[in-house]
């Protein structure tokens, strides 16, 4: 098999498309017939991710390359920047306005949720000019 790659724009503040790149990436990979622990891993990641583009970055771009032995993931947003990575990997922290928290989103546990359900995950993030994320689920067969 090649390689495959997926590209998906995330639309900032629009809660009811945030998760389409990662339900079509699950529906991709259970047609290839990967293992559903990888896939598992991989949309919970990258459901987390998207749903940080929407609320802090006002979107994105999700790029994903398919191989078969792992799934790439990189994520670019134009939003603020990450002001303290460390802080932000505490499970609760959150920065979410009122508003978020009142659907249900921002309860501090999408970096932490990410960084469990990945094997690898490196985050670049420039206070102003945005964050770009990288994330790699290994494939058990």
């Amino acid at each position: 098999m090649s390689v495959i790659n997926l590209t998906y724009d995330v639309p900032g503040d629009d809660f009811t498309r945030a998760g389409e790149a990662s339900g079509n990436v699950k529906k991709q990979l259970r047609r290839l017939g990967y293992n559903s622990d990888a896939i598992r891993r991989i949309a919970i990641a990258m459901y987390e991710a998207e749903i940080n583009m929407v609320i802090h970055a006002d979107g994105g771009e999700i790029s994903v390359e398919i191989y078969p032995n792992k799934i790439d993931v990189k994520l670019v947003d134009h939003g603020p920047g990450i002001p303290d990575v460390e802080k932000a990997m505490q499970a609760g922290y959150s920065t979410a306005p009122d508003n978020v928290r009142s659907l249900g989103f921002g309860a501090g546990m999408g970096l932490p949720n990410i960084k469990k359900y990945t094997d690898e995950m490196k985050i670049d993030t420039v206070i102003g000019q945005g964050t770009t994320m990288y994330l790699s689920v290994h494939v058990n067969s």
